[in-house]
């Protein structure tokens, strides 16, 4: 190829999309963001807004979760993890945020005194604020036996929480759990891992 042709190739402009081109390939990328979108909210995690004062002293009103959706996919959720759960609660839909106590198949039971019995052993127990007033214990003042994919679970802030020892909540389905809390994002002094 001669030097004359060469520079024609080399100077001549590119050729301009044309308006209907670029919109398709706008319209495919916002596609692909939607989708890739929609398939970590389904099943990597969610971010999450705490409302309430029902899992103090571990999590306050208005923190930033992440909530891992992962994890639950390979393994089953244990006992002390922190899940976020829907449920129709006052006439609409809702999360709750709550730690899970009793595991499938276990008795729960709540004593006078406040105590956390599991199939009869007392569960050592750091995470309540407070003890769990007589008048509180509901559900659980009785033994209260799990179903197979039941879970029993409490807000940290024992006599401020809804949770399983009350018929609106009631016990938790495995398929109704969305995931665990893993992490705090927000305020930023109290970014962490939620254990």
């Amino acid at each position: 190829m001669d030097e004359k042709k060469l520079l024609e190739l080399v100077n001549e402009e590119p050729k301009k999309k044309s308006w209907i081109r670029e919109t398709l390939e706008y319209i495919i990328w916002l596609g692909g963001v939607w989708l890739m979108v929609q398939l970590i909210i389904t099943f990597v995690g969610v971010f999450s807004v705490v409302d309430g004062d029902s899992m103090q002293p571990t999590l306050y009103d208005k923190e930033y979760l992440w909530v891992d959706k992962l994890t639950y996919q390979f393994s089953e959720p244990e006992r002390f993890d922190v899940v976020i759960f829907p449920i129709q609660y006052r006439g609409q839909e809702n999360h709750f945020v709550k730690r899970i106590i009793g595991l499938p198949g276990e008795t729960v039971y709540i004593d006078e005194n406040g105590v956390i019995y599991i199939n009869g052993e007392v569960l050592p127990d750091t995470y309540g604020k407070e003890v769990i007033a007589e008048y509180n214990r509901q559900r659980a003042a009785e033994p209260l036996t799990l179903g197979e994919d039941e879970y029993f679970v409490l807000g940290d802030n024992r006599n401020h929480s809804s949770d399983s020892r009350f018929e609106t909540v009631g016990n938790i389905t495995r398929d109704r759990i969305m995931g665990r809390v893993a992490a705090r994002l927000w305020p930023f002094n109290k970014i962490g891992i939620v254990k």
